[in-house]
């Protein structure tokens, strides 16, 4: 089991002198990684990753819920392809803080409903 990467300190959870494991069997840190990764610049696979970084010089007006939903959406379908998880659906909330989250809702393959939070830094 992969080592958990929490996507709000963006490092591994280190307590009681361990690292704390995914407890999603890896689709935690897989969602994490596609999000963060700008996409293309992955040199084994130039389709890893997503467009959220063209977002960060974005100004928090609200079209910019809309390009994050679409570039999340489309750095996850890998995982719907590979069949790690039968459904993803994802929506965002934007208080208008700089900030902006993606709340992502995962069924994975043995049917259990996995909610994950990712926050999306605009100006």
């Amino acid at each position: 089991m992969d080592a958990f990467v929490n996507p709000l300190t963006r490092d591994y959870d280190y307590s009681a002198g361990s690292f704390a494991r995914d407890p999603d069997e890896g689709l935690a840190n897989s969602i994490y990684l596609r999000l963060m990764t700008p996409l293309g610049s992955y040199w084994p696979d130039a389709t890893f990753g997503s467009n959220l970084h063209l977002l960060q010089r974005e100004k928090d007006v609200s079209r910019v819920s809309t390009l994050a939903k679409q570039y999340s959406e489309d750095a996850l379908q890998p995982i719907l392809v590979a069949e790690r998880a039968t459904s993803i659906t994802v929506t965002t909330s934007q208080p208008h803080n700089s900030r902006l989250l993606l709340l992502i809702e995962v069924v994975d393959q043995t049917g259990r409903k996995l909610s994950f939070n990712h926050p999306v830094k605009v100006y």
